[in-house]
């Protein structure tokens, strides 16, 4: 490795991770803590089978997988402009990825709220529970304890994921490299220390995953 290289690494580690910290982590967490209310929402109208309501979830649920992220961030964002609504590159990033990980999670919920023994809430009725109660001092946290694991791979790819807002002006970390690359012309080096970065934030929300486990496993247990 030349000096050449190694000072624009060091320079640009910092170029990097900084919008990593201020774009990328907070685009993660507000789009998964909007996506999880979306998914909440849905899983719970098709888990009481809700007529109507249950045939719109599940069309909603059809579109988002099976059209692709990247298209939908298109058509928000480059799309809504040819009717009138103009929406900023951070916005529109947030209600995409809302709307897209809404969608998957969705699916891991109700697939969680369907595990619980049917026998629950029966035990909540006979206790004189309605059930708003039975749903939510029962079901919902025995749910969310299952499908805990799922979740947080979601929220682990959603931080890889970002990446593509990128192709609609998003200041994030792959933006920021790609523009360190058109200055310095070493492409392998700086997107390989990208993907270090991104390997970085996925390792500690790993790390994270695991001690909520820990934690769901211990307070089972009591």
């Amino acid at each position: 490795m030349s000096e050449r290289l190694l000072n624009i690494l060091l320079e640009s580690f910092w170029k990097i991770l900084l919008p990593g910290l201020t774009v990328t982590i907070p685009l993660t967490i507000l789009s998964f803590f909007f996506a999880m209310i979306i998914a909440t929402v849905v899983a719970l109208i098709q888990f009481a089978h809700i007529p109507v309501l249950k045939q719109i979830c599940r069309f909603y649920i059809w579109i988002i997988r099976g059209t692709p992220l990247l298209v939908q961030l298109y058509v928000i964002f480059f799309g809504l402009p040819s009717v009138g609504l103009t929406l900023k590159p951070f916005t529109a990033a947030v209600i995409v990825f809302s709307i897209n990980e809404g969608a998957y999670c969705a699916e891991t919920i109700r697939g969680a709220l369907e595990s619980i023994d049917k026998g629950q809430m029966e035990a909540g009725y006979c206790v004189s529970m309605n059930y708003v109660q039975i749903m939510w001092h029962i079901v919902l946290p025995q749910a969310f304890k299952n499908a805990f694991p799922s979740l947080s791979n979601s929220l682990i790819s959603m931080v890889k994921d970002t990446s593509l807002a990128a192709n609609i002006t998003v200041t994030e970390m792959f933006m920021s490299t790609q523009r360190i690359v058109a200055n310095t012309w070493e492409p392998l080096a700086l997107y390989c220390e990208v993907a270090l970065v991104y390997l970085i934030f996925s390792t500690g929300l790993t790390a994270l995953q695991r001690y909520g486990e820990k934690r769901l496993s211990t307070y089972a247990n009591r």
